[in-house]
């Protein structure tokens, strides 16, 4: 905590100028986020070192364990394990405050895996990686150019999709170390990103808030402190396929989508919103009822769906709604989405390889293609901040960011 008040302290310029309030904003601000730095130093001797820590409820379930599952250099990569009590498993590592697994169970009570990943830490790094279950950040989505003007100043970002920014950039927070801190049912991961990030204005401090209940919900919070006026949107990329993650395409299809959404944001030919919103109405963006995906993909636009939907909220900021629903008929497992954020990118991978290529290697082997899963991220709206008839993205110093989203998991007999 001391390292932290003394960034902040040379941030604002207050060091000898009385302290005194900043040290009471900054203990605020670490309660109030949930974010506990630990002064920990790693050890050279990283890959020899073994962790296994695990947190019991009142009747002796595990509720998280936690073992280390690699190394980056000298620091350690823990894998944190989350379970409840209708056999559901949660699998979230401190690289990227990613998601690499989700263990549910069928009509039948076959467990399967319903998010693709993979196994080792080093395939996370790779470049080929498409952002399987990471926490985006800064800014989730693309800003066109990689540009954008705040307060007067123009700012340049890292260009990292052509000559336009994606998902916070080359070194966005899915590719960063996490510090985490559990809090008995819950998982904390938490960041400081600095003034100058990937182009971006101003330290932030985020926390992310894992917790899976006994309801078959995964919770998932988010909250970010910045100390200069900068965008902020954040989402969580999982992809999921309900029949397992070795599903691919043929399984895809017959989910079947709900999304409540009224409007989207239409695209230019580099997936960037033009700043048009327009109505789904006699579209194949209608889904707001229940729609078999095999039976409208082939008319989408662009090989599938890659495009942010305007939801439906309710009058009460920071309500959660219900903005999506999946159900997998064959094995009856469904998925409900509820958030607090304005949009969600619906998207069915369609940059995955193509069926007759070579495929991304996979969990266990398995090998990814094009449609081999759905992504159903809850969000702003992308570019937003250079569209001013967009939700605003911009958040102030002494201003919390707030974003949650439930995805709730279960079975239809």
């Amino acid at each position: 905590m001391l390292f932290l008040f003394r960034k902040i302290q040379q941030i604002n310029g207050t060091i000898g100028r009385g302290g005194g309030n900043l040290k009471f904003i900054a203990t605020y601000l670490l309660n109030f986020c949930n974010i506990r730095y630990r002064i920990k130093k790693f050890s050279h001797d990283c890959i020899h070192k073994h962790l296994y820590t695990s947190i019991m409820d009142s009747d002796g379930k595990e509720l998280i364990s936690v073992i280390q599952w690699g190394c980056i250099g000298n620091q350690s990569i823990e894998k944190y394990t989350l379970k409840n009590k209708v056999g559901q498993e949660v699998d979230i590592i401190t690289y990227g405050a990613t998601i690499t697994s989700i263990r549910i169970p069928d009509k039948y009570g076959n467990i399967a895996d319903i998010v693709l990943g993979f196994d080792s830490i080093e395939e996370y790094m790779m470049p080929y990686n498409p952002y399987f279950g990471a926490t985006i950040g800064r800014v989730a989505n693309r800003i066109k150019k990689g540009e954008f003007t705040l307060k007067g100043k123009k700012y340049h970002l890292t260009k990292n999709e052509g000559q336009n920014h994606l998902h916070g950039g080359t070194k966005g927070w899915n590719s960063k170390i996490w510090h985490a801190d559990v809090q008995y049912n819950q998982l904390v991961l938490s960041l400081l990103s600095e003034d100058g990030d990937e182009g971006y204005p101003g330290d932030t401090i985020a926390s992310v808030i894992f917790q899976l209940t006994k309801d078959g919900e995964l919770c998932i919070e988010m909250k970010v402190f910045v100390t200069k006026a900068t965008p902020i949107n954040l989402t969580n990329h999982s992809y999921f396929n309900l029949a397992g993650h070795t599903g691919n395409a043929s399984e895809l299809y017959k989910h079947q989508f709900t999304i409540n959404a009224d409007h989207w944001t239409v695209t230019d030919a580099e997936s960037i919103p033009t700043g048009e919103i327009r109505s789904v109405d006699n579209s194949v963006m209608d889904l707001r009822n229940s729609t078999i995906l095999g039976d409208v993909i082939d008319k989408v636009p662009g090989g599938g769906y890659d495009y942010n939907f305007c939801l439906t909220m309710n009058d009460t900021e920071n309500e959660k709604n219900l903005v999506a629903t999946v159900l997998h008929p064959t094995s009856g497992r469904y998925l409900k989405v509820f958030s607090n954020q304005p949009g969600i990118q619906f998207y069915t991978a369609n940059f995955l390889p193509e069926s007759n290529s070579t495929g991304i290697r996979g969990k266990n082997g398995s090998e990814y293609f094009k449609h081999a899963a759905f992504c159903l991220e809850t969000q702003n709206y992308p570019n937003a901040i250079n569209h001013e008839n967009f939700p605003n993205s911009i958040l102030e110093p002494g201003k919390i960011y707030h974003h949650t989203v439930v995805y709730k998991f279960g079975i239809i007999v």
